[in-house]
């Protein structure tokens, strides 16, 4: 990693950090003046800083599923909370809500009663046995991912939801095709696609996607 401690050694922007991942949610100057860690240079950096952040979070989430009822889980306040722990290192605005239009997601204004409804609905499929195991899981992701609640990381605060879901009622997580850390493109590619099947296909190409 560049320089360790001490000041980034060039300014550090839209124009410096490099390209997007694919389908990824663009990170603007404004998000970058939220940035934490003072020695992030690249995109590298970047990702790492944020791997990191969100290896030590994971702990912190299975002792929190381990110990606490699915109501406490399936909910708005529980997935603010996993991104703060999973990105708070790294972003001021972690945990925060988006208040800005994206090219991926809904109106940051309807974005709270949307979550409402997509932890009302994983609760009464938690609660009734609706759809398999890891339909439910899926869907719990899919719902959230497109609303796209914060101004990034949304893929992978979902991702680790639907994980923890299964953890929760004793299934063994997903692969996600390696793309946690966001760096094989081809599983990206697959994944985006799968996102984008999903209304059609009620979520199967999605699910073969995360078991894959």
């Amino acid at each position: 990693m560049t320089n360790l401690g001490g000041p980034s050694l060039q300014p550090f922007n839209v124009s410096t950090i490099g390209p997007e991942p694919a389908g990824a949610t663009p990170v603007d100057d404004e998000d970058l003046a939220g940035l934490i860690p003072t020695y992030v240079a690249t995109r590298a950096d970047l990702n790492q800083v944020e791997y990191e952040n969100i290896a030590r979070a994971i702990p912190w989430a299975e002792r929190e599923i381990a110990r606490r009822h699915s109501d406490d889980i399936l909910n708005t306040g529980f997935l603010f909370k996993l991104h703060k722990r999973m990105f708070g290192d790294v972003w001021k605005w972690a945990g925060t809500q988006r208040r800005k239009e994206t090219t991926i997601g809904i109106d940051p204004s309807q974005i709270p009663d949307q979550l409402g409804s997509a932890f009302a609905d994983a609760r009464y499929w938690h609660e009734n046995s609706v759809f398999s195991d890891d339909e439910r899981a899926i869907r719990i992701h899919y719902r959230l991912v497109v609303i796209h609640p914060f101004s990034n990381g949304n893929g992978r605060c979902t991702r680790l939801m639907a994980d923890l879901y299964l953890n929760m009622i004793g299934v063994a997580p997903f692969t996600w095709g390696s793309a946690h850390r966001e760096v094989d493109s081809a599983a990206r590619d697959r994944y985006i696609s799968a996102i984008k099947e999903a209304p059609r296909d009620e979520c199967a190409s999605l699910v073969e996607f995360a078991r894959g």
